[in-house]
C-alpha cells in the first residue's frame, strides 16, 4: 500500500513505537499512582518519563503542565469548555477543524460569541491584523490552529500570541497537524494551551493526545474521578497533571509515545521537514502538469505551508477519485476532512478535494507509483466522459 493519509494519522508507526507499546503491556501492566508495589510504581516512572519528555519537546516550564489525553480533539474540549462561560467571546481561524468548531457551536447554544476570521496565506502582516481587529471587551480566548489539515496553510503562532497577550487574551493552538513537523514551543512562542495530536507528526499509538499548558488550575474540568492522590476529598485536585487525568491513563500509549518522540528527535524535526516537503513539491509538480487535476494553493515552501496539500480531478467526486485510487493500493483521504470551515474558505464545500500527506517513510518509489496511479484515474475518467457525450 501506498500510505498518503498521513494528516490523519502516521503510518507505519517505527518499529521502536511498536516495541514500546507490546513490552508496555507486559512490563507496565499495573496501574500507576494506585498502588505501593513495584509494577505500579515503574508504570508511575515511565508515566512521568513520557511527562518530561513531552515537556522538553514543546519547551514547557515543568512536566507537571503535561496532560495526557484521550486525543487532541478531548484537551481542545478541555480548554474550551474549561475557559469560556456565557458572555465570553473567543476569536477562530476561518480554517478551523470540527474539533474546535463543534465545541464552540455547543457553547454559543449557551451564550458565548464567535469571531471566524479570514486568514491571508503568505502575509502575514494582514493574518494577524486580522485577528487582532476581531477582539472585543469580552474576548476571553483566541484558538486557532497551527497548520490548516486540508489545505497545509500555515498560521503565524508566535505574533498572533504575542498580540493577544498585548491585550491580556490567552491563546489556544490546535497543533495536531503542526507538531513534530514545526517548533511549538509553550514558552518561546507565549502559547497558553497547546493541544497535540501525538499519533500524527508525533508517531505515537492512536488513542493518544496532549494537553501542555502552565494555566491548567484555571480550568474548570470536563471529567472528575479519581486521580490516585487524595482520595478522601470528593473534588477534583486543583495541581496540574492531576486535574486533567482522571480515571486510568493509557500506559501502552503513553509509553509509545515517548518512543515516537525519540524517534523524532533522532531523525530531527528539520531533516523530517525537508524530506517531506520535497516529496510534497514533487507531487505538487507532477499533478500540476495532469490535464484535468485542478490545484487550491501554491507549491508548498515550509514557510507559508506544511507539507499537505488538496486538490480535485474535475468533474469527478473527490470521494471516487480516492476510491479509484484506492483499488490500486494508494490510500488517500477525501471529502471534507472534518474541516468544513476551511473548504468554505478555498469554494470546495459542495465539492470536498482529497488530501495528500507524506510521512519520513514516504519513499521516491512510492510517489511515482502514486503519479502513475492518478494518470490511470485521469485517464478512465475521461473515457467514460467521452463515453456519456
Amino acid at each position: 500500500m501506498i500510505y498518503l493519509d498521513n494528516a490523519a494519522t502516521t503510518y507505519p508507526k517505527p518499529p521502536q513505537v511498536q516495541n514500546a507499546v507490546a513490552s508496555a503491556i507486559y512490563r507496565f501492566g499495573a496501574n500507576p499512582g494506585r498502588g505501593g508495589h513495584a509494577m505500579s510504581m515503574a508504570t508511575a516512572e515511565e508515566i512521568y518519563r513520557t511527562r518530561a519528555a513531552v515537556s522538553d519537546f514543546f519547551h514547557a516550564p515543568g512536566p507537571e503542565c503535561v496532560a495526557f489525553t484521550m486525543n487532541c480533539t478531548h484537551a481542545l474540549n478541555a480548554v474550551l469548555k474549561g475557559l469560556l462561560k456565557p458572555g465570553d467571546h473567543v476569536v477562530v481561524s476561518c480554517l478551523e477543524h470540527n474539533a474546535v468548531m463543534r465545541p464552540l457551536h455547543k457553547l454559543e447554544g449557551q451564550g458565548v460569541t464567535v469571531t471566524a476570521v479570514r486568514v491571508t496565506p503568505g502575509d502575514n502582516d494582514a493574518t494577524v491584523d486580522a485577528f487582532r481587529h476581531a477582539l472585543r471587551e469580552e474576548t476571553r480566548l483566541i484558538v486557532c490552529t497551527h497548520v490548516s489539515n486540508v489545505w497545509g496553510i500555515r498560521l503565524p503562532i508566535g505574533r498572533i500570541s504575542a498580540m493577544a497577550h498585548q491585550y491580556g487574551i490567552p491563546v489556544c493552538v490546535d497543533a495536531a497537524q503542526s507538531a513534530g513537523i514545526f517548533p511549538v514551543f509553550l514558552e518561546e512562542d507565549g502559547i497558553d494551551y497547546v493541544c497535540a495530536a501525538p499519533h500524527k507528526g508525533l508517531y505515537g499509538p492512536l488513542g493518544t493526545g496532549l494537553l501542555i499548558t502552565a494555566c491548567g488550575s484555571g480550568l474548570d474540568t470536563i471529567l472528575e474521578g479519581g486521580t490516585g492522590t487524595n482520595s478522601l476529598s470528593l473534588s477534583q485536585p486543583e495541581e496540574m497533571p492531576e486535574r486533567m487525568e482522571s480515571g486510568t491513563v493509557n500506559v501502552p500509549g503513553i509509553a509509545g509515545l515517548r518512543a515516537g518522540l525519540a524517534f523524532v528527535r533522532e531523525k530531527g524535526t528539520e531533516r523530517i521537514l525537508r524530506h517531506e516537503l520535497e516529496v510534497t513539491r514533487t507531487i505538487y509538480r507532477a499533478l500540476r502538469h495532469l490535464d484535468g487535476v485542478e490545484l487550491f494553493t501554491g507549491e508548498p515552501d515550509g514557510a507559508v505551508f506544511a507539507p499537505v496539500f488538496s486538490f480535485r480531478v474535475r468533474g469527478l467526486p473527490s470521494e471516487d477519485t480516492a476510491a479509484a485510487l484506492a483499488q490500486q493500493g494508494v490510500a488517500v483521504r477525501a471529502g471534507l476532512h472534518c474541516a468544513p470551515a476551511a473548504h468554505s474558505f478555498m469554494g470546495t464545500l459542495e465539492t470536498g478535494a482529497v488530501r495528500v500527506c507524506p510521512s519520513a517513510f514516504t519513499t521516491g518509489r512510492e510517489v511515482q507509483g502514486f503519479v502513475t496511479a492518478m494518470q490511470r484515474v485521469l485517464r478512465n475518467s475521461q473515457a467514460v466522459h467521452k463515453e456519456k457525450l
